[in-house]
């Protein structure tokens, strides 16, 4: 297991200092957000990010895009693939469209498919995967609508992310997490619970990210863990959140 973080975790540091962060509290890697810190189309600005990364040797683990796919949003995936190029980045975050699964008709389940497709064409040409965030309001909104999207576009480029989703018994999932497992690429890692969503530290939910991490381990996923909330978006949150991650990477 690879400890690490998001940056939008800490939006309001610099790269500089997310790096620091990173390097005190014993993190390896750093998916860097493309909203604020290697803003979109920024070339100039990814390749700085990404060497300062791999000269404090850390590793850069995804670049966290805000593309939605099938949506006109105002970002050109070709701009966000050489943005990634530049950093260095393994793979592109990418969003399953504006709709849940229950809402999403099956032509609009058709359109963010091929959209998928066609980005995980133009990332491969320059070596990069794709993965899409597991995320509500979103095609993989539910681990089987998950499947059901990475199974219309069954392409060696295309991962997803997995996270725990909100509410559910440990057992759900661990039954999400299992049955996402053959195309993960990697965990955004938090703890929060309640109506509405409390964010609590990582050590309250011992137990259940304890039962991931073994799941992660019996299928030999050694893939980034990387916090992405901390309580109050503290520093002194992310040093104790930090030292629960490192904890159950050992």
């Amino acid at each position: 297991m690879i400890p690490g973080l998001l940056s939008i975790t800490l939006r309001r540091l610099s790269p500089e200092e997310i790096i620091e962060a990173c390097l005190q509290n014993g993190l390896r890697c750093i998916e860097w957000g493309g909203d604020i810190h290697v803003p979109h189309g920024n070339l100039r600005t990814a390749e700085k990010v990404g060497t300062m990364t791999r000269d404090a040797g850390l590793s850069v683990a995804a670049y966290g895009s805000y593309y939605r796919l099938a949506t006109d949003n105002g970002l050109d995936f070709a701009s966000l693939v050489e943005t990634a190029a530049e950093l260095g980045a393994p793979v592109i975050r990418v969003w399953a469209g504006t709709l849940g699964s229950a809402q999403c008709s099956a032509p609009q389940k058709a359109a963010v498919a091929a959209d998928a497709l066609f980005c995980a064409d133009l990332a491969a040409a320059r070596n990069i995967r794709i993965a899409y965030e597991f995320h509500g309001g979103t095609l993989t909104d539910t681990a089987e609508s998950a499947m059901e999207l990475l199974e219309a576009t069954n392409h060696p480029f295309i991962k997803t992310l997995w996270q725990p989703p909100h509410g559910l018994p440990l057992d759900d999932s661990l039954s999400s997490l299992k049955l996402l497992m053959p195309r993960l690429e990697h965990v955004h890692v938090f703890h929060w619970w309640g109506e509405p969503a409390t964010r609590f530290p990582l050590a309250d939910g011992w137990e259940r990210w304890s039962a991931y991490v073994a799941e992660l381990r019996r299928n030999q996923k050694n893939c980034p863990l990387a916090l992405e909330f901390v309580k109050d978006d503290a520093l002194a949150s992310l040093k104790s959140d930090a030292q629960t991650l490192r904890s159950l990477c050992k």
